[in-house]
């Protein structure tokens, strides 16, 4: 026998009879008619709700009272920010007041005052509100003359306001990407060049066999720019030795030439000659991290350089931020050898006639500061200024600094004649920047 619900019992007994009775029994539907196919599926109950549907409307009326609650307290967080702005700017007003009739306006400075908003601090940020309004008498600035007004940079009349960057053994014009936004941005034109097999050059390193094959891109800026046009030529670590046999070849189109940590050879002397006056610690570093490569077999001489990925920011980076290491690891390619064994040949009548400027790095583990002191006191030049807490990439390590060496000496006024002679000289210390 079925119970109200249509079920049978496994003992076959009879429902009880309170439970038979709970509820009456369903009267009949009466027929409606159709009056649109959407309502002919539109049923119509007249019996008692369900248990699904108690539930739900109970689960209904909870979620709008939480969501009543909820937009309650937001209400009242957001009367207590709109009661904190209205004091301040009543605050405000009066003190605007104030200033007005004591003619003390407009204000000399600007004070900001920050206060952390009620609620979650997870979904909620601090409000900054200034008491300085804009006066139209502010003067209206551009980025490029914010720049020039802060450092100081006046471009017209400039011996030349051109720049042209040689990077180092090993490395490409990438290294120079912060030199080079604040020079532009302090209105110089840049040239970064990327020496044969370096950079984004496709020339295999090991297939250089001459310093002038390495600096041959250097050379063809040298022969494309106009007559009577003069540069500003920055070398880095082995880019002195490029900068140098440059010097010899176009003394006409060079206004000063800028040794960054770099070598800074004597007539007669190869870079690798001057490597060797290095001293113990560096020259470990140095040994650790060479890989000498031999693209013509083993009996003959490397090729080229290689450095250790691993021994990069001990030797080279040790001042430098992590991105600026993560870039050099994986742009940096093999140094060319032969250019490295090549003696320069240098004369007075050329590479002496121009002003030369030596820039120390206080940090370096590549280049120390004895092995610096030496080439500087062995060939002196005009000036030496020092970066303190560069390592042996400044352009990484210390931009700013950097930037302001640069900027000062482009600003150094012609001259007919320079001396080299040591009581001339004097050195500029640069902190940290």
């Amino acid at each position: 026998m079925g119970n109200t619900f249509g079920c049978i019992y496994p003992d076959d007994r009879k429902a009880s009879p309170r439970r038979a009775s709970r509820y009456p029994p369903p009267r009949p539907l009466p027929s409606r008619p159709a009056t649109s196919s959407s309502a002919a599926f539109t049923p119509s109950f007249n019996a008692r709700p369900s248990f699904l549907s108690s539930f739900t409307s109970s689960s209904s009326r909870k979620e709008r009272d939480k969501r009543r609650a909820s937009s309650a307290g937001s209400l009242d967080l957001d009367q207590h920010e709109s009661a904190v702005i209205q004091e301040q700017a009543i605050a405000a007003a009066l003190l605007f007041r104030h200033h007005q009739s004591n003619n003390s306006l407009p204000f000399i400075r600007s004070t900001s005052v920050v206060h952390p908003s009620p609620g979650s601090k997870k979904h909620r940020f601090p409000r900054s509100s200034s008491t300085r309004q804009p006066s139209p008498s502010d003067p209206t600035l551009r980025p490029q003359q914010l720049v020039n007004s802060q450092q100081g940079v006046k471009i017209d009349g400039l011996e030349t306001n051109h720049l042209v960057l040689v990077h180092g053994g090993g490395f490409g014009a990438w290294c120079w990407y912060k030199t080079m936004t604040l020079l532009e941005e302090s209105g110089f034109k840049v040239d970064a060049v990327d020496l044969t097999g370096s950079g984004v050059s496709s020339f295999d390193t090991n297939s250089i066999t001459s310093l002038a094959q390495y600096v041959k891109p250097l050379t063809d800026i040298f022969d494309k720019l106009e007559d009577g046009k003069k540069v500003l030529l920055v070398g880095h670590d082995f880019g002195g030795a490029c900068i140098s046999f440059v010097m010899e070849l176009y003394p006409s189109k060079i206004a000063k030439a800028i040794f960054v940590a770099a070598a800074m050879l004597t007539s007669g002397q190869s870079t690798l000659d001057m490597f060797s006056q290095q001293q113990t610690g560096s020259n470990d570093l140095m040994r650790q991290a060479q890989i000498f490569l031999y693209a013509n077999g083993n009996n003959n001489p490397p090729t080229a350089v290689d450095l250790n990925k691993t021994s990069l920011r001990d030797l080279f980076f040790n001042q430098s931020s992590a991105k600026d290491v993560a870039l050099a690891s994986v742009s940096m390619r093999p140094i060319p050898f032969a250019p490295v064994l090549e003696k320069l040949s240098l004369s007075d009548m050329n590479y002496g006639s121009i002003r030369r400027f030596y820039v120390k790095t206080q940090e370096d583990r590549a280049i120390a500061i004895p092995l610096q002191e030496a080439m500087i006191k062995s060939n002196p030049p005009e000036q030496v200024f020092q970066l303190k807490g560069s390592d042996h990439a400044p352009f990484f390590s210390r931009p700013q600094g950097l930037h302001k060496i640069l900027i000062e000496i482009a600003q150094l006024p012609a001259k007919q004649a320079c001396s080299s002679a040591p009581e001339l000289r004097h050195l500029l210390e640069y902190g940290t920047f």
